[in-house]
Formats: structure tokens, sequence, C-alpha cells
């Protein structure tokens, strides 16, 4: 019931505006309020700031299969909901949260996280961002890229240094806010997929953020970064599963319908070990999607098993598309085809979050190699 009313919405208040908001390279704040509205931001929010309590990861993993099986990559409800808010959830303090919740559920305020650095993506330890003490606040200075939500988020969890010379260990992490002196947003990146998606740089100069919006103790930033990450990666494998479905999905009927020498295209047998071949790895992507959804619900997700399904099903949700786009011929190169918008969102899919071959070095060194 839950997916059909997620369905429904989608196709009523996204699936109409995205292509406008993919010229646009951002949604509308509309559709956020809406969102918020029914009850699909924060889910694991408590009752007392307005939302539902939900500690059931499967309610986050049906939003973000359909905004993927609609194609609709531009909106950035599950890095507000399953990535950004858990460090809210886990570190903030009973006034931090009293202060930032209720807007956050409403779909008022947008959450963004800013890790990236132009000289530091996945080495998280390398940020040069800093966050200097000064009475009763930090001044932050350094910048930020490749930041979803970038341009529209109100609320910024921002990883800086507040002891460089301790370099891991003296990360922390920082709550900016839109509005505050000295913080400007650069430029919405020019991306080849998630077009709708508003990705940006952001710079700090001096900027005076309060010792309040410290989230949790200062230097336990990449601690924080280490045990929510798990999640973060989940919530990307699940995306690349409903990704991979949709062009299956597309790819079945488009070969059904399409006639080459007398017959449809699916007939053929090299289309029907293709499908057969993609069909079931998607079973096998979903089965093991499923066990660690579970796993998290239990809070028993390991950081190498969310590794193993980050990098295993965005290379599979590459595959995919790459086969399914094939399939399509020459129209599927054209844009006015869903599965060439498929195949361009995907391929970011093995880049963030960590990249795959980071996924691999964490599962290596959790083998003890």
């Amino acid at each position: 019931m839950f997916r059909e009313t997620v369905r429904a919405f989608i196709d009523k208040e996204v699936t109409p505006h995205h292509p406008q908001w993919e010229k646009e390279g951002m949604v509308s704040r509309e559709v956020w309020r809406k969102a918020g509205e029914m009850g699909f931001l924060c889910f694991d929010a408590p009752e007392e700031y307005g939302g539902a309590g939900l500690q059931d990861f499967r309610y986050n993993s049906i939003v973000s299969e359909e905004l993927w099986r609609a194609g609709a990559t531009g909106i950035g409800w599950g890095l507000h909901s399953d990535i950004v808010l858990p460090y809210l959830m886990h570190y903030a303090n009973a006034e931090q949260k009293k202060r930032w919740l209720p807007k956050l559920i409403a779909g008022e305020h947008i959450l963004a996280i800013a890790m990236s650095e132009p000289a530091a993506g996945s080495d998280l330890a390398g940020i040069r961002t800093t966050a200097v003490r000064d009475g009763d606040h930090y001044i932050v200075n350094g910048s930020k890229t490749f930041i979803t939500n970038g341009i529209m988020s109100d609320l910024v969890v921002t990883v800086v240094k507040t002891n460089p010379e301790l370099k891991h260990k003296g990360i922390s992490l920082l709550v900016l806010e839109r509005g505050m002196e000295g913080f400007e947003r650069g430029r919405k990146l020019d991306k080849i997929g998630l077009k709708a998606q508003d990705t940006a740089e952001l710079f700090f100069d001096n900027v005076r953020v309060p010792r309040e919006n410290l989230l949790g103790d200062e230097g336990k930033g990449f601690v924080y970064l280490m045990q929510q990450l798990p999640q973060e990666r989940l919530h990307v494998a699940i995306g690349a599963m409903g990704s991979a479905e949709a062009a299956f999905e597309m790819t079945l009927k488009y070969i059904r319908e399409r006639h080459a020498f007398g017959k449809p295209v699916g007939s053929f047998q090299n289309s029907r070990f293709k499908m057969a071949e993609m069909k079931t790895e998607i079973e096998i992507g979903f089965a093991f999607i499923d066990k660690c959804i579970m796993a998290l619900n239990a809070r028993e997700l390991t950081t190498e098993e969310a590794s193993m399904a980050k990098w295993w099903t965005t290379d599979l949700q590459k595959r995919v598309a790459d086969e399914c786009l094939q399939l399509f011929g020459g129209y599927g190169y054209m844009t006015e085809y869903p599965i060439s918008k498929n195949y361009l969102d995907a391929r970011v899919q093995s880049i963030y979050a960590g990249t795959n071959e980071i996924m691999k070095e964490v599962i290596g060194r959790g083998l003890g190699l």
C-alpha cells in the first residue's frame, strides 16, 4: 500500500515536472513541502518533532526505488532522509533536534552534507577545510565540491578540521546554515547525468559558526562518518537496483514490440539470452539488498557488507543500462527515449559515496589482507 501511494504521488507531482527541472538544473521547493505533508521525509524522526518514528529502512528503500524507476533522479529526498538526517538523529543534542527537525520533516528546510573537496574525494582524511575556535564560535575557511542539494540546502553538515595536526582525529562536524555571512554557493555543476539534481560548489570565507552548531564531540567527526557510511552506501545500492529494474522493464516492453527482419527483436536468441542474464542478476541483487536492509534494521549491517552491496549493484546498474541501450539500437542513443537518460544517470553511481575501488579496498582489509 505504501509503494502504491509513493508511486501515485510521483506520477502526479514529480513525473510531469521533471523534464522542466532537468532544464533548470533544480527541482521545486513545492514538491519538497508536498512530500513532507505526505510523510515521505525523515521516517525515523521522533513523533514529538512531527516524524513517524519508523525505524524500518524498507520505507526509505521504497521511496528510492520508485524515484529511480520513474527516472526522477533530481529529487534529493534520499540524501536528505537516508544519508544526512542520521547524523542529526545520532549526534545532535536535544536543543539542536528541537531547532532543526520539525522543518526538515515538513520539507521546509533541506539537508546536504559537505564532504568532498577539490583535492579530497574518497580520502576524507585529506580534507583542508578548517574550523578554528574563536570564543563561542568557529571560523570556517575552505571549499567543497560535488555537493548534492548544494544550492537548495538550508542546513549543511560540513566536514571540517578543528585540529589539522591530528589528521583524521582532528575532524569534526559543523552544521552551517543558509544566510551565514561568508557562506557562498558556487555554480551549479554541469553533469552528464542527474540533470535535475542541484550539485554545487560551496565556499567558506571566515564563516562564523556558533559552537552550538557542533554535532557531537569535537574531533569525533571521522568516527561519526565511518559509523554512518554503511547506510549511505546501502541507499546508493537500493537506487542502483531500482534503476536496473526500470531499464530492464522498459527494454522488455520495447523488444516485444520492435520488429527486425520480420519478427520481434526479443525473439532472437541473443536478445533472449541477454534478458535472461540480466533478469537473473537483478533477482540476485534484490535478494542481497533485502538481506542488507534487514541487517540494517537489526543494527547488524557491517561496513564490509554495505561496501559489497554498493560496488556490486552499481556495477550491475551500469552493465544493465549499457546492455539495454544496445537492445534499443539507434533509438537508445536518442534522448527522447528514457533508456538514454537511465544510461547517463547510472554512470556516477560507482563514483560517489566512495568509489567502487575504495569499496573493494574496504572489503579486502576486512579479510585481513
